[in-house]
């Protein structure tokens, strides 16, 4: 009888090294370190740039106007808030009032037309589905500089000059296509099983909408909301156009970024600058409320908008 073969004894395999080139095990560390430093350096500019304007905003609302046109970066040497009152008895509080009104109807409005729209185009096949959306994509690369002089005259055919129902129908149309375009992608990858089983259980398309469909998508609707907010909150260019008091003694119905320009322009060389900052605070202060409020929501919405 032969003896059995002996097997040789097991070594470790060796791993071909893939972190390119053969330069050592030291070479990711090192990237990833270079990667680091270049990215947190990056957003240390970036909150920088962000925070050094707002302070120094808020540093003006305690200051004369004397002490902000010699130094700017000048501690208050007393700290009073008459900058807010006068600020406000200039008509801030107004256009603050004003935005308001708009946007308590706009933003809601701009919500529900564009979610169902958006929920229709990506749920149903239907002829010219394809067609609409893109329409509604075309719609947001729309500059709104050139569409200016037809909307004027648009809306003074139709006697809404200077009147908040005029201003919000024309917010409405200009937020539709973003909102449609970001919601259609939320719509789309939502569970069709869901949808089929209420379907099979007797619910109408109304209830699966408001009932499933626009719960799922809660991430989303947060997110666009918030850019819609902030949208409508800074918009200028349209109440300029839209919102200038006509020659029959109609109400001042400015809103809040354009008031802001005249309450700078009253003066020519005498602005009061104080009054000015004040105002600026004033209309910081509802768009951080709402931003701290929701940023969770937010940030989830654009991690799930990624990821889709």
């Amino acid at each position: 009888m032969t003896a059995p073969a002996t097997q040789p004894p097991l070594t470790e395999a060796k791993v071909p090294d893939r972190r390119g080139g053969g330069s050592g095990p030291g070479r990711d560390g090192t990237e990833g370190r270079t990667l680091n430093a270049f990215s947190h350096g990056f957003l240390v500019l970036w909150a920088v740039m962000i925070v050094l304007p707002l302070f120094w905003i808020l540093l003006g609302n305690f200051k004369t106007d004397s002490q902000i046109k010699s130094s700017a970066w000048t501690w208050p040497t007393e700290w009073t808030f008459d900058a807010f009152q006068r600020g406000w008895e200039k008509g801030v509080g107004d256009y603050l009032l004003n935005t308001l009104i708009v946007m308590v109807v706009s933003v809601p409005l701009t919500m529900l037309l564009g979610a169902m729209a958006a929920y229709v185009l990506a749920r149903y096949d239907f002829v010219g589905n394809r067609f609409v959306y893109y329409f509604f994509v075309a719609g947001s690369m729309f500059p709104v500089f050139l569409a200016l002089v037809p909307l004027y005259f648009m809306v003074d055919r139709l006697g809404m000059l200077n009147t908040y129902q005029g201003l919000i129908l024309v917010y409405v149309a200009y937020s539709l296509p973003f909102t449609v375009f970001y919601l259609h992608s939320f719509f789309r990858t939502l569970p069709t099983a869901v949808h089929e089983a209420a379907v099979i259980d007797g619910a109408s398309h109304t209830r699966v909408f408001f009932q499933i469909m626009v719960p799922m998508a809660k991430p989303g609707l947060i997110s666009v909301g918030i850019f819609n907010v902030l949208g409508q909150w800074n918009q200028y260019i349209l109440p300029l156009t839209l919102m200038q008091k006509q020659s029959g003694g109609d109400e001042d119905r400015s809103m809040l970024a354009q008031g802001l320009v005249s309450l700078m322009n009253q003066g020519n060389y005498e602005t009061d600058l104080p009054a000015l900052y004040a105002g600026m605070t004033i209309s910081m202060i509802p768009v951080l409320v709402v931003y701290l409020s929701f940023q969770r929501q937010v940030q989830s919405g654009l991690t799930a908008a990624t990821i889709k």
